[in-house]
């Protein structure tokens, strides 16, 4: 543990060298990113990492906007599909894309709500989910749901979202009755419970592939060491991630 410890608060340590000549790095991320990403950037900013600006939408709006040009730095996608679509268009630095993280998907309803073995008491009247066109978090929910043999009964109830985290307020504000979100989305949400969790074989394994922008600042790849650092990894767990090697 000490030596873990020590570890780790070398390689923040070192991260300082980095401090004078560090420019501000520009970080699109998936919105299910935003609690761990406002976390990560204070946590390597106050270690001498440098500023890091992000901004938060569907990884398929962001990545279209990357493809049009937006200067970014770095890419946290939901799912390995947009950063592949990235890279398929040579906008990716070679060698920088990893894992940062991974999630589950679940229903979270109102609070106080028991848990069900069957995904269908939630969801037999209105609930919210990701848009399954674009949205990773409605391609993962649409999966599970047919793979349960749902998703043709239900798909007249779901209301898409533009995002996980626009599902997860309609839920919060009482819109609906349940959404479809991951698991840091639902422990983030405070007022919403965990009513029931998408066997993980019913989906592909949800992954936040990151990488650099091909035309990235150098220090680019110092803020992906950081986020799979003991530190980094920390952040995800508490907030309710899996660890980036799942």
């Amino acid at each position: 543990m000490f030596k873990r410890a020590l570890a780790t608060f070398a390689f923040l340590a070192a991260l300082s060298t980095l401090a004078s000549a560090a420019d501000r790095l520009t970080l699109f991320a998936a919105a299910s990113m935003k609690d761990a990403m406002d976390r990560a950037v204070v946590t390597y900013g106050a270690a001498g990492g440098g500023d890091v600006v992000v901004s938060f939408a569907s990884s398929s709006v962001l990545a279209r906007q990357i493809e049009a040009g937006a200067p970014a730095d770095l890419f946290i996608s939901a799912n390995k599909d947009w950063m592949d679509y990235l890279s398929e268009r040579d906008l990716v630095r070679s060698g920088s894309e990893r894992v940062i993280a991974g999630n589950s998907l679940v229903i979270a309803a109102a609070e106080g709500t028991e848990p069900v073995s069957d995904p269908e008491l939630l969801l037999d009247t209105r609930f919210a989910m990701g848009d399954p066109s674009h949205v990773p978090a409605g391609k993962y929910a649409k999966t599970a749901l047919e793979s349960l043999g749902l998703w043709s009964k239900l798909e007249k109830n779901a209301v898409f979202g533009e995002n996980v985290r626009v599902a997860l307020e309609l839920a919060n504000r009482g819109e609906v009755k349940a959404a479809i979100v991951y698991g840091s989305d639902q422990k983030a949400a405070g007022g919403l419970a965990r009513a029931y969790t998408f066997p993980s074989g019913s989906h592909a394994p949800v992954i936040y592939p990151a990488a650099a922008m091909k035309d990235a600042s150098p220090e680019a790849e110092a803020f992906l060491d950081f986020l799979t650092s003991e530190a980094g990894q920390a952040i995800f767990a508490e907030l309710g991630f899996s660890p980036a090697a799942e």
